[in-house]
């Protein structure tokens, strides 16, 4: 029993991992991006503490 592949399962797993790997790195570089516009808005600010109105 040698070490290769041989099975046809073994290919259709690595497809279906291959598959998933893509659409996992397509939504990272998604959520990424967004991150990347929204903080790279002009309207972006920090919010002031001092505006907070804090109900106690």
């Amino acid at each position: 029993m040698g070490l290769g592949r041989d099975h046809e399962m073994h290919k259709r797993r690595f497809s279906r991992n291959l598959g998933l790997g893509l659409v996992l790195g397509g939504f990272v570089a998604l959520i990424f991006g967004l991150t990347i516009a929204k903080v790279t808005n002009e309207d972006f600010s920090v919010p002031n503490s001092e505006k907070i109105e804090r109900t106690e």
